[in-house]
């Protein structure tokens, strides 16, 4: 809160100046020590990791696109940001562009207790690799949603969904209708003639999506410039 015009500030780590001087005595400040600063680099360098690795765990994380399965949403080489706090504020939603982990996972790696530390802050700090894949798709349908595909149209619960997201490539595979399980999502590629999502059992697609996988809500491409944009 900023002072008001008739209160005297004097910094914290200011040296106590006599009563009885003069008003026109000199108050000096203090001067650091040089190695005061290197004794307070680790510190902040810990506090800084710690902030980072807050902020990815809960709020923001960037993820790259490697694949052409979301064109021309997302091409291939984007990067984007994921909001993970949005699936506690508004919750999943038909539409929406989410990154999940691996629906189906393979055996995890061993791991000593020195080695999982690091390897959870290299992750946090974005320079470890995951154990398994994260993808990205659309969702198209909630828990107890009816979807169907028929002739490259898509109906969920009855009704045709209008898609102009969609890959100029029509795919006319027929699908369903299928009824997307409890607690799981139904999700597709806009570029569904070369999507490998939930309309196809692993390990050619992904099957349903447990809800509990979902790690954020897409939000924006930051990169490259070019492709600058809110999704």
């Amino acid at each position: 809160m900023p002072a008001d015009a008739d209160d005297d500030v004097v910094p914290s780590n200011a040296p106590a100046t006599d009563p009885s001087a003069g008003s026109d005595a000199a108050v000096t400040p203090e001067r650091k020590k040089p190695d005061r600063f290197w004794r307070e680099l680790p510190i902040l360098l810990l506090f800084s990791l710690a902030i980072a690795i807050l902020i990815k765990t809960f709020l923001i994380q960037a993820f790259y696109i490697p694949s052409i399965s979301m064109e021309p949403t997302l091409e291939k080489g984007d990067r984007i940001l994921v909001c993970r706090i949005c699936l506690h504020l508004g919750g999943i939603e038909r539409g929406d562009i989410i990154v999940f982990s691996n629906p189906h996972p393979g055996p995890g790696v061993e791991r000593g207790p020195v080695d999982a530390v690091l390897h959870w802050l290299g992750q946090g700090l974005g320079v470890a690799q995951p154990e398994n894949k994260d993808y990205v798709k659309r969702v198209i349908g909630l828990p107890g949603d009816v979807v169907e595909l028929n002739d490259g149209q898509l109906f969920v619960n009855g009704e045709q969904v209008d898609e102009p997201y969609l890959n100029s490539e029509v795919d006319t595979r027929p699908y369903g209708p299928v009824t997307v399980p409890d607690g799981m999502l139904f999700v597709l590629g806009d570029n569904r003639a070369h999507s490998g999502d939930s309309r196809f059992p692993p390990p050619t697609g992904l099957g349903y999506v447990p809800e509990d996988t979902v790690i954020g809500k897409a939000f924006v491409i930051v990169y490259p410039p070019s492709r600058w944009g809110w999704l």
